[in-house]
């Protein structure tokens, strides 16, 4: 496993096969993506894995972590994860969060994030905003 710093471009077609498949392409194409950071896990020279992260002062919100179907369970995106962590450290920033889908919440729980108990409903998907201060 490798991860690499990519475009959003590369991003959208993992975002949108993986988390919003019913929805057109351009659904998964953010408006912010150009001002992010996008991290790509790659094996076997294949991207399998992708994370977008935007900056705000000492913030930082994780978007879009999503793995290929047939790459999941394996530790992918724990992995991923952890990076973007230790990247947020390094860019001194001291909270982490991101939207998750209500369904995995638990996964974000094992990293480290907890749950702020502000949900919300997008597109028929329930959220929670998750945290982790630094």
């Amino acid at each position: 496993m490798e991860i690499k710093t990519i475009k959003a471009s590369d991003t959208w077609q993992i975002r949108h096969e993986v988390m919003w498949p019913d929805q057109p392409f351009e659904f998964v194409q953010l408006e912010e993506d150009d001002s992010g950071f996008h991290f790509g896990v790659f094996e076997d020279d294949k991207l399998v894995s992708i994370a977008s992260c935007f900056i705000e002062g000492k913030e930082m919100q994780f978007r879009k972590l999503a793995t290929l179907e047939e790459y999941q369970g394996k530790g992918i995106a724990s992995y991923l994860l952890n990076h973007i962590l230790e990247f947020a450290k390094s860019e001194k920033i001291e909270r982490v969060w991101c939207n998750a889908r209500s369904n995995k919440k638990s996964f974000y729980e094992k990293i480290g994030l907890t749950d702020t108990n502000k949900t919300f409903i997008k597109a028929g998907q329930k959220f929670t905003i998750m945290e982790v201060k630094l």
